[in-house]
Formats: structure tokens, sequence, C-alpha cells
């Protein structure tokens, strides 16, 4: 569900860009770091969006290659601690558990 809602204000976020660049169709003036041009508004608010998109998309992508990277680290180690620790008990059968308590309560008195 989470991702079909993604889609759709995805689409929606660029039908109304479209719209947007397709009403301002009138020659600007640019003016870039070394010099100055003309271009349709168009081919501006386009490429701004594309360049914002992909802007965007780099530093999610930075991020959710160091989540991940994150993410084996840790699961590395809990297998490592899970490897070398004792047994806790948990998940062994209840009935050997009781025996063994018995059996240090008998040793004890």
């Amino acid at each position: 569900m989470k991702g079909q809602s993604y889609i759709i204000f995805a689409l929606i976020f660029a039908l109304i860009i479209a719209i947007f660049a397709v009403i301002n169709v009138e020659p600007v003036q640019v003016n870039y770091m070394f010099g100055t041009g003309e271009a349709p508004l168009i081919l501006v608010i386009l490429i701004s969006v594309l360049l914002g998109g992909l802007a965007t998309a780099s530093v999610g992508a930075v991020r959710y290659f160091k989540l991940k990277r994150e993410n084996r680290s840790l699961k590395q180690k809990v297998n490592q601690s899970t490897e070398s620790a004792p047994s806790t008990g948990i998940g062994e059968d209840p009935e050997a558990i009781d025996s063994n308590e018995d059996n240090e309560n008998r040793n004890v008195t």
C-alpha cells in the first residue's frame, strides 16, 4: 500500500510540473556562472526539476548504502555474539531444564 501511494503521489507531482512547464513556454534569459543565454522557460523548468530529482536520489542512495552497510555489520556482530555466548536455556526443552534445576537443588541440600 505504501508503494502504491508513493507512485500515485509521484505521478500527480509529475503531472503538475508538466502542466506548469507547458503553460510557460516564453523564452527567458538565463544567467550562467560564465555567461548568459536565452532558453525557453519550459526547458529551464524541466531541467531544474530533473537536476533536483537527481540530487535528491543521489543523497538518498548514499544514505541507503550507508544504512545497508551498518545493518550488515550489526548482523555479523549479532551472529558472532550468539556463536560465542553460552547457552541461556532459551529455546531448549523445558522438561530438561526442570530436571537440571531439580538435580541442582538436590546437590545443594
